[in-house]
């Protein structure tokens, strides 16, 4: 059962952010210190990844847990309205996979990082050179 009332699930729900998170804020401040530089949610790219780099054909997308279906704990669909949140999620999953497909098909890489990866500097730093520098 929902602790909130509706109107305060919907207020809260309506604050919710696609652009310019605090995870993809973390990640994007992590890559400018490592000397990257990158552009942001291009709109002629399948899926708008929210950093990307051009010359590299290489973007990142930093994905919230719950909205993308993580299998981490803070990817757990809620006890109630699982009617409503679980097609919403799994929609959510194949709409990524889609447009991985899309950015693939175009010969670009893509990347996801997880919110539950943020809080790790040094494992998120790893991966982001790893990936950038293939």
């Amino acid at each position: 059962m929902d602790t909130r009332t509706p109107e305060q699930r919907r207020r809260i729900m309506q604050s919710v952010k696609s652009k310019n998170t605090a995870p993809e804020l973390v990640v994007r401040k992590l890559l400018h210190s490592m000397g990257f530089r990158f552009r942001l949610h291009p709109k002629d790219l399948p899926g708008k990844p929210d950093i990307v780099f051009r010359s590299k054909k290489r973007a990142i997308n930093v994905n919230g847990c719950f909205w993308h279906g993580h299998g981490c704990p803070k990817g757990q669909l809620p006890k109630s309205r699982l009617e409503y949140w679980g097609p919403k999620i799994t929609a959510n999953k194949a709409r990524d996979a889609r447009k991985r497909s899309e950015l693939e098909e175009l010969d670009w890489r893509l990347l996801d990082v997880w919110q539950c990866e943020i809080d790790d500097h040094d494992a998120l730093e790893k991966k982001l050179r790893s990936f950038l520098q293939e």
